[in-house]
């Protein structure tokens, strides 16, 4: 176990971990996957449980205390639940989440519970069929929100809800969400359009900018700020004036917050990337798979760490240091 907190060349303390363990996703969300013809990695490509499992022990020896389980959607990938009982057994481990779409929560949600996963993340980008099918090319808006109080009869929570905000598509939503953390226990994450993955759709016209999304919602409720805690990612946390939940806004493009960045990211191809906005990437596996020992693998991740971007370079001039489609990533 790590004896000194895991920290990089800016003095971050590197504790989080987000694992994608497949690309393959039952929804089509335009800023996800884009708008060209998007094909899948072999499977031979992919890093296998086993491999994710063995490399999880490392890094949390050398001191990541959260992983969080994405895709793709994760619930696709044949199983998903026992990876997820064996990732949360490992020693040291603080906190494990999900982050799904929900088409599979209704079906999955007691089984998740079970595994010892109580934290999820829900991408639900509008509360309008309609639009749901639209942004996500499938008539599954109610299947979703089965899911949705499935989980929450099974007691997970607290339920995050992720909203891309886009300008034109859900701007009139803002408030309906709002609203939604008063009357619901949920965690509502409003999130500024980003240009990840060159063929995906985006404008400047397109940005919703945090600080306009807050002016929106204090117009009709008071928001109290919420302190952060040391396993908290980058949303600025608010609690809605007499409501059950709470409000974040993640501000990617008009208010940099990698001075406070503490994530890695795994992609689904045993890739390791310090920043999701930069295409520099290590590779785990081939010498995972060549049976390197366990020094030559903490010595990827150590030089992964210390050349972590200071800031990333992900401009209003659309730009795109980051050509990878979020799909191929991981959310």
């Amino acid at each position: 176990m790590a004896v000194n907190p895991f920290v990089d060349s800016s003095e971050r303390v590197i504790n989080y971990l987000r694992i994608s363990i497949t690309d393959r996703c039952n929804l089509r969300c335009m800023y996800c996957v884009g708008n060209e013809r998007f094909e899948y990695i072999p499977h031979d490509q992919i890093i296998t449980y086993e491999e994710i499992l063995y490399l999880a022990r490392l890094f949390v020896r050398m001191g990541i205390r959260k992983i969080r389980v994405t895709g793709g959607e994760p619930l696709v990938r044949k199983g998903a639940i026992d990876f997820l009982k064996s990732l949360r057994a490992v020693p040291g481990l603080n906190e494990l989440t999900l982050t799904t779409n929900g088409v599979l929560l209704e079906k999955y949600a007691a089984q998740i519970r079970e595994s010892g996963v109580r934290r999820l993340n829900i991408s639900m980008d509008t509360l309008r069929q309609d639009k749901f099918e639209i942004i996500t090319g499938k008539n599954l808006f109610h299947q979703v929100w089965r899911g949705i109080r499935e989980a929450q009869k099974q007691g997970l929570e607290p339920l995050k809800i992720n909203v891309v905000a886009i300008r034109g598509f859900n701007d009139d939503e803002v408030l309906d969400f709002a609203r939604l953390a008063v009357d619901e226990p949920f965690h509502v994450r409003f999130i500024e359009f980003m240009p990840i993955g060159k063929e995906t759709p985006w404008s400047r016209e397109q940005l919703l900018p945090v600080d306009e999304i807050r002016k929106i919602i204090e117009a009709r409720m008071k928001l109290e700020v919420i302190p952060a805690s040391p396993l908290d990612g980058p949303a600025a946390r608010f609690k809605p004036e007499g409501g059950r939940g709470e409000i974040g806004l993640i501000g990617a493009m008009t208010r940099h917050f990698c001075a406070a960045c503490n994530r890695l990211r795994l992609t689904s191809t045993g890739k390791l990337r310090a920043c999701l906005l930069s295409d520099e990437e290590y590779d785990l596996k081939t010498p995972l798979r060549a049976h390197e020992d366990d020094a030559r693998l903490m010595e990827i991740i150590d030089l992964a760490v210390r050349n972590k971007n200071r800031r990333h370079k992900l401009e209003m001039d659309h730009n795109h240091p980051c050509g990878r489609l979020m799909v191929g990533i991981g959310g």
